[in-house]
């Protein structure tokens, strides 16, 4: 298969017409994927999302930690005695409790791993998230090629049919046409106008969303990319490699492990629990203005707390618990599913793109040789203007086919990544500073205390 004709050609129009002047440097895809990358607003915020679930482990580890109150209490206290008068006195006291859980029905240490669980599942959430950003930088990015090609094309039949119109025009006046033949060269030139407005606008529409996924304005483009080379050659290879690996099933299957450790942990509240208290204070209650006594006290509790009866609230959030692990479990099989059939879809849309490629560049080759045979029949007589104007509609028709065929061959190219669940930074080799979700993890995990992130906020 030609993969380097028209395409490339209206490709070249098209990276022309948007180019700055003076520019020789193009800025692929692989370029525009990495700034979407690394500015894309959905991916940061997913990001920002993954580092506030991180905070989830130390909350959980928090239960192997002491607790520690300090308390201040400060009043007066009156008192009418009968018989014998009344008496006041100023009372003060400071004291210090430490707390520290022994045993916890386990609660720690599956809430722990519920929380890991869960971080992992966000992990893969922010992969989904990633894939989606690049697919849409990928397809906004072919978008503007497209469009400002098919705009190229557009002005290049506007010139065509304003050479007709004049043509027609001046054979009219020597009487070797008819009026008919210039109101119909007219009537094509103002459709064709009115395409041309048309792509001028989805041109405008292309280049905001651009910006709007890349976060910059597109410059000169290029439509090679080595995408195709990285597809996978078979159906089935695409959903083997899209049930291990698509991020989507991964999140679900954490997210049960996830429910699995809650259910754990609320059955935990049905334990017995152990804990250590240890209390120091100093009280002063002076008898009058010129004493001060002072009592110090210092105390060590151990204490076991057995849940007898609680009112039948523990039980219910075990079976809500066991019902969203059930759901969980649910939402892995559809995941499952939405992957199979995304892969499945996209995979022969990909097939489509390309038959259709085939047959569009058959359709413009065939429809440039009508059409100068028909100039040249129309110049003997043969042919009607008519027929001149047809035949350049069906050219142009059958070229904006075969870009628009060119651009679903690479977005859906793009789409099966994403359905199988290779289109990553790594998985493609993008060449952009990777954000690594473990730095955040690994600085908050074991953090005891702080109120500042790991970046300074």
């Amino acid at each position: 298969m030609n993969r380097t004709g028209s395409w490339f050609l209206a490709a070249a129009l098209a990276t022309a017409a948007i180019a700055q002047p003076g520019t020789a440097w193009s800025q692929s895809i692989g370029d525009s994927l990495a700034q979407a990358y690394a500015n894309n607003p959905t991916l940061n915020a997913a990001r920002a999302e993954l580092r506030s679930v991180d905070e989830r482990v130390p909350q959980a580890l928090s239960g192997w930690r002491p607790q520690i109150f300090g308390q201040v209490d400060v009043g007066a206290q009156y008192s009418d005695l009968e018989p014998g008068g009344s008496s006041y006195r100023n009372t003060a006291s400071v004291g210090l409790q430490v707390t520290q859980a022994i045993f916890r029905g386990f609660r720690t240490v599956n809430s722990t791993r519920q929380a890991e669980a869960i971080v992992r599942a966000q992990r893969e959430s922010l992969r989904s998230t990633e894939q989606s950003v690049l697919t849409d930088a990928a397809t906004a990015y072919m978008d503007v090629i497209s469009t400002t090609a098919i705009v190229s094309l557009r002005r290049s039949n506007l010139k065509f049919l304003t050479e007709q119109v004049r043509a027609a025009q001046d054979r009219f006046e020597v009487g070797e046409g008819t009026r008919t033949d210039v109101s119909q060269a007219r009537a094509r030139y103002s459709e064709a106008q009115s395409a041309l407005n048309l792509a001028l606008a989805n041109v405008n529409t292309a280049r905001a969303v651009y910006r709007q996924v890349v976060g910059a304005d597109p410059k000169k483009l290029s439509a090679r990319t080595n995408i195709y080379g990285q597809l996978p050659k078979k159906l089935d290879v695409a959903l083997k490699s899209g049930a291990s690996s698509h991020p989507a099933i991964l999140s679900s299957q954490h997210l049960v492990d996830a429910g699995v450790f809650a259910v754990k942990t609320v059955e935990g509240e049905l334990l017995p629990t152990v804990s250590l208290e240890g209390n120091v204070g100093r009280q002063w209650s002076p008898p009058s203005s010129r004493s001060v006594d002072a009592i110090n006290s210092a105390s060590v509790f151990g204490r076991v707390s057995i849940p007898i009866y609680q009112g039948g609230a523990v039980s219910s959030r075990v079976r809500q618990a066991k019902e969203d692990l059930g759901q969980a479990r649910v939402q892995l099989d559809v995941a499952r599913d939405q992957v199979r059939a995304a892969a499945v879809s996209a995979w022969g849309q990909y097939e489509a793109a390309v038959a259709s490629i085939t047959a569009a560049q058959d359709a413009v080759s065939a429809n440039q040789l009508a059409l100068e045979g028909v100039i040249e029949e129309q110049r003997v007589g043969q042919r009607t203007t008519l027929d001149v104007l047809n035949a350049q509609l069906e050219l142009v028709n059958s070229q904006v086919n075969l870009i628009s065929a060119e651009r679903n061959r690479a977005v859906a190219a793009y789409q099966l990544m994403a359905a199988i669940g290779r289109l990553t930074a790594d998985s493609i080799g993008l060449s952009v500073a990777r954000y690594d979700e473990t730095t955040h993890y690994k600085k908050v995990r074991n953090s005891w205390f702080g109120l500042t992130t790991p970046d300074g906020r």
